[in-house]
């Protein structure tokens, strides 16, 4: 740990991605409360919130990937912040005159900018840190994820409910201009030397997919990723649903299913850490998966709270393993110049499962059950295990780039 923080670029994008979720959660609850009271609580215009949010994940998440492998990532970040707080203050311009409809603006462009700056912060793990500091890094990455998932509902609604929607915007810009003066502090680029006008923007997308396809490791994970996609997507639209039908409670208890699994997520970030350089990422992502899996049986079947609860926990407390041994196989398992594609090629096999399954899952509900439902996500958990088993005891292999600044 203390390594770790003594590392530039390691203190800077921490500092930046504080900044980054307050800005996220902000605008995410301020947008949605707001759309709320300006419609009545439309359904339609709250679904279109999340199309906002998650069309440009299909849409431009393997152009931003390349674009990543082509531009310098800290320069392509900080952009990238600076853009998202231009267009959140155009957006209260608009609102000045009346035009209300413009937050959905906000949430699309930054989405769609997030597609070019996520690939590039890859791409700097790789560049600034050693092989064996990544794993923990990203540990403390996914907590500062994972905390937010319970601080930032409580922090978004208090804004939007104390300040409105005007100071939430601004708020929203203020913490993305941050998070780009945080960013500056990350040392200068390297090894980024290739003449990028030796191959054109299509060729490059062409040889992105070409080597994910070549590489067994991400092939594997590809699957893994959509199995995941998959079973998460059947369950998430169901989860009020579980409460209401299955534990015979108000609806509003839905917050405490919620809470419980945002605890163990932080306290699972935080055990991830302690231990991830003794664990192979492959093993912490088939760990994760299993509990997972186990989770979900349980809460499908269990009709007494306090057992939905701790099953709750477990998915919770084991999802930081999931998300830590996916980015970590990634990065270990991609040469530098292709990690901004491999990222654009597997993000939209898991977002695009998940809406797949979002979308029948009201359907399915009908036809079968809830605890059916729950069951079938926990057999495709076993089933993206299945595919990581021929990994699972692959050796770490040697970095294909030690970085010489760790300033």
């Amino acid at each position: 740990m203390t390594q770790l923080l003594k590392n530039r670029f390691v203190r800077a994008i921490f500092v930046s991605a504080l900044f980054l979720q307050v800005g996220i959660w902000v605008r995410n609850f301020a947008v949605l409360l707001f759309v709320m009271e300006k419609t009545n609580g439309n359904a339609l215009a709250v679904s279109l919130i999340s199309v906002a949010e998650f069309a440009p994940i299909f849409i431009f998440s393997f152009i931003g990937g390349t674009f990543a492998d082509r531009w310098r990532p800290k320069r392509t970040m900080i952009w990238c912040d600076v853009l998202s707080a231009v267009s959140v203050f155009a957006v209260i311009l608009a609102l000045v005159y009346g035009g209300w409809k413009a937050v959905f603006f906000a949430t699309l462009i930054s989405s769609i900018l997030s597609q070019f700056s996520q690939p590039s912060g890859m791409k700097l793990f790789k560049m600034h840190l050693q092989e064996d500091l990544i794993q923990s890094a990203m540990s403390i990455y996914q907590t500062i994820f994972a905390i937010f998932m319970i601080l930032g509902p409580i922090l978004g609604t208090f804004v939007f409910q104390k300040f409105g929607i005007d100071v939430s915007i601004a708020i929203t810009g203020i913490a993305f201009l941050l998070s780009a003066a945080a960013l500056t502090f990350i040392p200068a680029d390297h090894s980024m030397e290739k003449d990028t006008k030796s191959t054109t923007l299509w060729q490059e997308m062409k040889s992105g997919l070409q080597y994910v396809f070549a590489k067994k490791e991400l092939k594997l994970l590809g699957i893994c990723f959509m199995a995941a996609g998959l079973a998460i997507g059947l369950i998430q639209p169901l989860n009020i649903f579980l409460v209401t039908e299955r534990l015979g409670l108000p609806k509003e208890d839905l917050q405490w299913l919620l809470m419980v699994n945002g605890f163990g997520m932080i306290l699972g970030g935080g055990i991830s850490m302690a231990f991830s350089k003794k664990t192979p990422p492959q093993k912490l992502l088939v760990l994760g998966m299993l509990a997972n899996a186990i989770g979900m049986a349980i809460i499908g079947a269990s009709p007494v709270l306090w057992i939905t609860l701790a099953a709750e926990f477990l998915c919770g407390f084991f999802m930081p393993s999931i998300q830590i041994g996916i980015n970590t196989m990634i990065l270990q398992n991609t040469d530098s110049d292709f990690i901004g594609r491999v990222n654009g090629t597997l993000s939209p096999l898991f977002t695009g499962s998940m809406v797949v399954t979002m979308s029948i899952a009201g359907s399915l509900k009908n036809l079968l059950s809830i605890v059916t439902m729950f069951e079938i996500a926990a057999v495709l958990f076993v089933v993206g295990i299945l595919f990581i088993m021929p990994i699972y005891n692959k050796a770490v292999p040697e970095r294909m780039e030690l970085s010489k600044d760790q300033a």
